[in-house]
């Protein structure tokens, strides 16, 4: 068993395709990165109005923005692992707003398909540790996205 991937679609007018796109990416990208099979992550895709309520709610930035991740494994102050469980790992949530995923795809002057494959996997990279808050993470960050997205041959 692979990564588990459980999709929601909050808009109702998803194009045919596009889970399928994230989910095999996703699975190539957990593959590259050792996750362990059985991981668990969800993916939601939003309006630009919905990301924008929970970019407010939990972010304190009250505008739209194309990806928000919510890592379930990130350790607070006085928390401890536990660890020699059977439990599968629960990576946690990728938002995903279509309306600027099709915005940016525009701007960008590449297709939808790879605008979407590009957020599904910073957001996920993002669930991994992943950051660009400085400079050397960034470059770091930046590389695996590519690797993975060339990998599945959705190159810019």
């Amino acid at each position: 068993m692979a990564l588990v991937v459980d999709f929601l679609d909050e808009t109702n007018k998803l194009e045919e395709g596009v889970e399928k796109l994230a989910e095999e990416l996703l699975q190539l990208a957990a593959e590259k990165e050792a996750v362990p099979d059985g991981s668990e992550v969800s993916i939601t895709f939003v309006t630009n109005e919905r990301i924008q309520e929970i970019n407010r709610d939990y972010r304190d930035k009250d505008t739209p923005t194309d990806v928000i991740s919510f890592a379930l494994e990130e350790m607070g102050e006085d928390e401890v692992t536990i660890t020699g469980t059977d439990m599968p790992r629960i990576l946690g949530d990728i938002i995903i707003s279509i309306d600027r995923a099709k915005e940016q795809a525009e701007e960008y002057g590449h297709s939808f398909e790879r605008e979407l494959g590009f957020l599904t996997v910073h957001g996920f990279l993002h669930l991994l540790g992943y950051d660009h808050m400085n400079e050397q993470d960034e470059k770091e960050m930046i590389s695996r996205q590519k690797d993975i997205l060339d990998a599945y041959g959705l190159e810019r």
